[in-house]
């Protein structure tokens, strides 16, 4: 305990300790109280960006400068389902509605971070990713993709992600 106390760094370390173990840390220039923040900094909206109410899932979440968007199928935002069913247009369906709950959360197509990729069949890879790159000119993020058994609503794909917010 000694040899840490003898080092600044050792020093500064167990005193914020303290001091945010204290409830003193706001007073020095500290984050804010969680409630202060408002719903412990968590926003969590819909569609169009407005306060989810209290349903299952919600599509989007903000926090800490991060959107989270939840699983998207094809059918995610349009139950009707009145559309080609071949990878291409699932692949537009479901970039459409990432793309449309990342600006509303404040992101763009070029702050995504990170993309989880669902396909019910390893054999659309190909034409998925022949409609990410419309989505993605300068580069893509990072990615993964995995093919599983079956998708909700009989979508082909299905993605989720993470995007840093750009804009207020």
């Amino acid at each position: 305990m000694f040899s840490t106390l003898s080092t600044r760094r050792g020093f500064a370390g167990r005193f914020a300790s303290f001091l945010a173990g204290t409830g003193l840390a706001t007073m020095f220039g500290g984050p804010a109280p969680a409630a202060a923040q408002g719903q412990s900094g968590v926003q969590k909206l819909d569609y169009e960006g407005k306060q989810a109410g209290t349903g299952f899932i919600t599509p989007l979440i903000i926090h800490n400068g991060v959107i989270y968007i939840a699983g998207q199928g094809a059918h995610s935002h349009d139950p009707e389902g009145k559309f080609a069913f071949d990878i291409e247009t699932h692949t537009q369906k479901v970039m459409e509605n990432v793309k449309k709950l990342v600006e509303a959360g404040g992101g763009a197509m070029d702050s995504i971070l990170q993309l989880t990729v669902y396909l019910t069949k390893i054999e659309d890879y190909d034409g998925m990713n022949k409609v990410f790159k419309t989505y993605f000119p300068h580069g893509g993020p990072a990615r993964t993709t995995v093919a599983v058994a079956a998708l909700p609503g009989q979508s082909l794909v299905e993605i989720n992600c993470t995007a840093a917010v750009v804009r207020k």
